[in-house]
C-alpha cells in the first residue's frame, strides 16, 4: 500500500506542513489516520488571506476546517504560467507583465483546488470552499510569504507548490486552522 499524506496549514503561524502518515492497524485490516502524527516531508511558509479566516462566500477569507484536494491543475506547466479561472492564459509572469496588470491576483505554476469536507462549515451553501474557488497555488517571487496577503487562497512559492503538487495526490486531506 502506498503511503498516504496529510497537509496541515496554520494561518496563525503562516505555515504548511506535509505529513506522510503511517497506517494504523484495525481489526480486519489497515486504515489511514489523518489525526495521527506522521513524518514531516515538507514544511514551508505560506500566505493566507489578508482578511483573516472565515467561511462565508464573498468574504475573501481563508476557510478553516477539514478539506481535501479535489483537483490538481497545471501538471507539466512552465514555471510562472499564469492561470485565470483554472485555465492557462498563455502568459508567463514577469515583472513587466505585473506592471501592466497591477491589480491582478496572480495564480501561477500549479493549482491544488480544495473542497470542504464539513457540511455546514466549509461544504454546501454559502460556505462551500470549492464554490469559493479556494486553492493552494504558486505566486510571483515578489509575493511575501509568512504573513497574510491573499484574498482567500493559500499562496506558496512556486518551488514549494511544485513539490507539494508532486507529493500530494487528489484526495489528500488538508486541515486549515
Amino acid at each position: 500500500m502506498a503511503p498516504d499524506y496529510h497537509i496541515r496549514i496554520s494561518t496563525q503561524a503562516q505555515t504548511l506542513t506535509l505529513l506522510r502518515l503511517a497506517p494504523e492497524s484495525l481489526e480486519g485490516g489497515l486504515r489511514w489516520a489523518p489525526d495521527a502524527a506522521g513524518t514531516v516531508v515538507m514544511q514551508t511558509l505560506i500566505s493566507s488571506s489578508k482578511n483573516g479566516v472565515g467561511q462565508q462566500q464573498g468574504s475573501y477569507q481563508t476557510p478553516q476546517g477539514r478539506h481535501q484536494i479535489r483537483a490538481k491543475i497545471g501538471a507539466g506547466s512552465a514555471w510562472n504560467t499564469v492561470f485565470v479561472g483554472r485555465r492557462k492564459t498563455g502568459e508567463i509572469w514577469c515583472p513587466d507583465l505585473a506592471d501592466q496588470f497591477p491589480q491582478r491576483d496572480w495564480i501561477l505554476t500549479r493549482i491544488l483546488w480544495l473542497s470542504g469536507l464539513e457540511p455546514g462549515r466549509n461544504r454546501f451553501g454559502e460556505v462551500d470552499t470549492m464554490r469559493r474557488y479556494i486553492y493552494l497555488h504558486g505566486s510571483p517571487d515578489t509575493a511575501v510569504m509568512g504573513e497574510p496577503g491573499s484574498i482567500g487562497c493559500i499562496r506558496m512559492k512556486n518551488s514549494d507548490i511544485v513539490s507539494l503538487f508532486d507529493w500530494a495526490p487528489v484526495g489528500t486531506t488538508v486541515d486549515i486552522s
